[in-house]
């Protein structure tokens, strides 16, 4: 052959070669997904160089290799080189080499070297490896065979790899770091969507809803009707903000509003339908501008007051009823005084002393009272002191009964204790405390004139009390 044909030849391999890698590296661009990246630039390489099998590892964040990806190996056979006991140190081996690798015979290569005998599950005559490196920093090998032993890499085999090893580490490197975003959206979208507080994107020029987490749709369906969407329930929604004024979306479509820009910082907003429904949030809002300045999206977070506004409830139900229990003392203790201080006769010594011991009662009487609330907020912290000690449960009911009946209660009591109780672990005034309470309870919802039974009996190790009353009893709702 002549030198020019000689030339041309060489000049046809190299554009067919150039033509391949153009071809592979236009595949393993066409996706970001990680893992099929890998499996695309592990089939490339092994079609641009002819070879039976191919593989490839990349280094995890960790520093650690990663599953092995294979080509042209069948599932059994991709289990056997997993299961290979030379395998792990023969992979770490190649996966540590800076520069390309190629073996004419791998059995006398890993002998030089001084390691166990290769026996993959498959026949590989001579490997091709090629380190995967992403400005300057090695992410991945590629590992080439041929099982035939007329079959060997040249040099311009082992150039194809290299270049395309290149191309690889920058897919691979974008492949990755598409990944970590994906994963940090996605742990994004889960924290959002599982949070306490309502949270709605809001499209500035279209004023729809471009998406909203779990809270936001929960309360947006506590105000709409089943078979109502998201955006006919804003065209019948109004909503009072603050200072009183009140906006109907009817009159002035959610875009208008979204386009001001506002800014809104923890107002209570009470969002109403005409059926009446409304539901009072914690609003803030935030527009989300572009480059140029304009205003894209609103971020609402909406956290619903109903839980407050129920804590209110409960709150000026509780100092209700504390003042009135407090009330009841108070004037008994006033009117004793006042009757010994303003009395224009010389009293008997004997009523002075009954009014005296009626101021006294009830001082005590207030003093449980401000005891009892004291317990509360030691409870509710987890602060609330208990003795136990050995006690009898008949010395401890009939304390409560005394206190019962000492404090004014009326009704009849029945009292049913087995005998041969054991001695029980608890503190006596905190025991005594709990069944006043209930003798107290019991006498509240039932009748006067009704009875209030006690039992105490042993049950396995513990001994169990109950107090009942002829009331109407607690809804089943209601009860813990």
């Amino acid at each position: 052959m002549s030198q020019p044909d000689e030339r041309d030849r060489r000049i046809q391999e190299l554009e067919e070669r150039l033509a391949r890698l153009s071809e592979a590296s236009l595949r393993i661009n066409e996706s970001l997904d990680f893992d099929r990246v890998l499996q695309e630039v592990v089939d490339s390489a092994r079609a641009l160089t002819a070879s039976r099998y191919g593989a490839i590892t990349v280094r995890r964040e960790t520093g650690r290799l990663s599953d092995l990806i294979v080509s042209g190996l069948s599932s059994e056979e991709h289990q056997g080189l997993l299961d290979m006991p030379q395998g792990p140190a023969f992979f770490e081996y190649l996966s540590g080499l800076g520069e390309p690798l190629r073996v004419s015979d791998v059995d006398s290569h890993m002998s030089a070297l001084n390691m166990p005998i290769f026996l993959p599950p498959v026949r590989a005559t001579s490997l091709l490896v090629a380190p995967i490196r992403h400005q300057g920093v090695g992410v991945g090998t590629i590992y080439l065979a041929h099982d035939h032993d007329d079959r060997q890499y040249t040099r311009e085999d082992e150039e194809t790899l290299v270049m395309f090893a290149s191309q690889a580490a920058m897919v691979i490197a974008n492949a990755r770091r598409h990944q970590k975003e994906q994963r940090t959206r996605a742990d994004l979208e889960t924290l959002v969507d599982t949070s306490p507080v309502g949270v709605v994107v809001l499209d500035a020029v279209t004023g729809s809803a471009k998406s909203f987490n779990r809270e936001a749709r929960r309360i947006v369906d506590s105000l709409r009707n089943p078979d109502q969407t998201p955006e006919d329930l804003l065209d019948v929604m109004t909503f009072q903000r603050a200072d009183g004024r009140e906006v109907s979306l009817r009159e002035f479509p959610m875009a208008e509003l979204l386009s001001t820009g506002e800014t809104v910082r923890a107002e209570e907003i009470a969002f109403g339908v005409p059926d009446g429904r409304r539901v009072t949030v914690l609003l803030n809002a935030t527009p989300i501008r572009s480059d140029e300045g304009a205003i894209e999206s609103v971020v609402v977070t909406l956290q619903d007051m109903a839980d407050v506004e129920e804590l209110e409830r409960l709150r000026a139900e509780f100092l209700a009823m504390v003042s009135h229990e407090l009330r009841g003392p108070l004037t008994s203790i006033k009117g004793s005084a006042a009757t010994v201080l303003d009395s224009s006769a010389e009293l008997d010594p004997a009523v002075v002393r009954q009014f005296f011991r009626i101021i006294g009662d009830q001082a005590d009487h207030m003093h449980d009272l401000v005891s009892d609330l004291l317990d509360v907020a030691r409870i509710e912290t987890g602060e609330l002191a208990v003795s136990p000690e050995p006690a009898e449960i008949t010395v401890m009911v009939d304390r409560a009964r005394s206190a019962f009946l000492g404090a004014g209660g009326t009704n009849r009591l029945s009292i049913d204790i087995a005998p041969d109780l054991p001695l029980v672990a608890a503190d006596r005034r905190r025991i005594v405390q709990v069944l006043g309470n209930l003798l107290s309870n019991a006498a509240r919802h039932s009748p006067e004139s009704s009875v209030i039974r006690v039992t105490a009996v042993r049950d396995g190790v513990h001994v169990a009390v109950s107090v009942v009353n002829e009331g109407q009893g607690i809804p089943a709702e209601s009860l813990p």
